[in-house]
């Protein structure tokens, strides 16, 4: 292991919900929760605040509910989260090559690598230096850990939230991990931590005094051998720039319990869909299908078929998912659908009977005298399923979320699709809107044909709510704001238009309101 704390470990705090607090003046301060809505969502990221009343990641949406009702409940916005979380990579690359994302708000920075740090005053500079820029870049806090290993890293900056900075010396490691508890490790989860328990094994401390032999003995050779390493400390593992990606998947979990077969046969279509699109977004192509369908009584099932080469055409994917549907009964409803594919490679191994077919099928629909959708002899997916059924706007984003900009929201990220009639149009909790009199803004909340928005900016002070029919021509889903506006000469009129009347100063600041 090395002799200086060299690797550095950022978590951003309370990311999502962090940055909607940043992006919405009125939300500064108060309980906000970040996930899906609907009766089977679940929390994804709750802020300090509400987090004093229980709400915690991976909570059910109804119980964080009643436990803080008068939270701040909010859709999230991948999109926006990604753009921010790209902001806060690039300050790492520039510190080192050796940077491991472990998702949009937590990495792993090899200092030494870099050549910016040595010793353990070096280190707390650059950790402090990079807190103080993320901040400066996304108006957003992160924690920052820094030790001779990666576990102890992040055990550090789990230490040092929220905001701040804590520095594991070496030669401390076996002193500080000895009190805590076994779920600190890594790998240590309910099922592990209460094995050891029922062997009276409850701290760390306490499994380096049992021995390599006896956890062997409770855990296996594999699992028991390398938690006994870390409870000494030794943790070998490198940063490692890049990670090879095994597989790609998309889910979705339903309000209701779907009964209708073709509906889950259409649904599956458009899972496959988004599957591919994220597969060629990624730039690779797969050869194993993977089915994942869970049933009413929460039994969950998955069926997988292996290509005889890799593909990422859309129309063998879908009618690969459809097979595996086959040879599931679900006759008594589902609840959650999935499509993914393993098996990857940077290459393609075209399916030419399929392509042929297809093909053959678009010409034969020609001569009939039917309209052929574009692309559908060459498997685009875009001709395989009805009016509707793909109008999620989730192509590229997180399993089972609804994405900003989407078709189903109308936003401008449609990827040149036809505009979404007004009446058509989806308004999502906390998502972006603007309005043609008042500006930009945010919706509030939706439903009976209204939906509520209030006008505010990150640069403004908190905004006014004003009430909408859905359907008002005049106010239409856009993107999101920065959080930091561009420092530029001269000053303007803060972006919530007229209805915020704020005059915002060329740095980014905003002046008091006008009297």
């Amino acid at each position: 292991m090395r002799t200086a704390p060299t690797i550095l470990h950022l978590d951003m705090d309370a990311f999502y919900a962090s940055a909607e607090q940043a992006a919405k003046p009125s939300l500064r301060g108060k309980a906000v929760v970040v996930g899906g809505l609907g009766p089977r969502g679940v929390v994804a990221t709750a802020s300090y605040e509400a987090r004093r009343f229980g709400v915690h990641s991976a909570m059910p949406m109804g119980q964080a509910r009643r436990l803080v009702p008068n939270a701040a409940y909010l859709v999230p916005r991948f999109s926006f989260y990604r753009d921010i979380s790209e902001q806060v990579m690039r300050l790492l690359r520039e510190l080192s090559p050796l940077v491991e994302p472990l998702s949009l708000d937590e990495a792993f920075v090899d200092l030494e690598a870099g050549g910016v740090a040595s010793d353990e005053a070096s280190a707390r500079v650059v950790g402090e230096r990079l807190r103080a820029d993320i901040l400066r870049v996304t108006r957003l806090t992160g924690s920052v850990g820094l030790a001779a290993s990666k576990m102890l890293a992040k055990i550090a900056s789990e230490e040092a939230k929220p905001d701040g900075l804590a520095l594991i010396a070496p030669g401390t490691e076996r002193e500080l991990l000895a009190p805590m508890t076994v779920r600190t490790l890594p790998g240590v989860g309910p099922a592990t931590g209460d094995h050891l328990r029922r062997a009276g094994i409850t701290t760390v401390g306490e499994i380096a005094e049992a021995g390599e032999d006896e956890l062997v003995r409770l855990l296996g050779k594999a699992h028991g051998g390398a938690l006994y390493a870390m409870a000494l400390a030794h943790d070998e593992r490198p940063v490692v720039a890049e990670r090879d990606t095994k597989s790609v998947s998309v889910e979705d979990t339903y309000d209701v319990d779907i009964h209708d077969r073709v509906r889950v046969r259409m649904e599956v279509a458009r899972l496959a869909d988004r599957c591919v699109q994220r597969l060629r977004a990624a730039g690779h192509s797969g050869r194993t299908i993977v089915l994942k369908v869970r049933r009413f009584d929460f039994s969950t099932l998955t069926r997988s078929e292996t290509l005889r080469g890799p593909t990422d055409d859309p129309g063998v994917v879908r009618e690969a998912a459809a097979r595996l549907l086959e040879s599931v009964d679900t006759t008594g409803g589902v609840r959650l659908l999935g499509v993914g594919v393993s098996g990857l490679a940077d290459y393609t191994q075209e399916d030419l009977f399929a392509q042929a077919q297809a093909k053959a099928e678009a010409e034969a629909a020609e001569a009939a005298g039917m309209d052929v959708p574009h692309g559908a002899a060459q498997g685009d997916g875009g001709a395989l399923l009805p009016e509707g059924a793909g109008d999620e706007g989730t192509a590229g984003g997180e399993p089972g979320r609804a994405e900003p900009g989407g078709a189903g929201t109308g936003g401008a990220d449609s990827g040149g699709a036809e505009p979404v009639p007004p009446a058509e149009r989806r308004w999502p909790s906390g998502h972006d809107v603007r309005h043609a009199v008042h500006g930009a803004g945010w919706v509030q909340g939706s439903g009976l044909g209204r939906v509520t928005v209030r006008f505010e900016t990150p640069q403004s002070v908190p905004g006014r709510v004003r009430t909408f029919r859905t359907d008002d021509p005049e106010l239409e889903p856009s993107d999101p704001l920065p959080l930091v506006e561009p420092s530029g000469p001269g000053e303007g009129v803060s972006a919530a238009g007229p209805e915020a009347g704020l005059p915002v100063s060329g740095s980014g600041r905003t002046a008091a309101p006008a009297p």
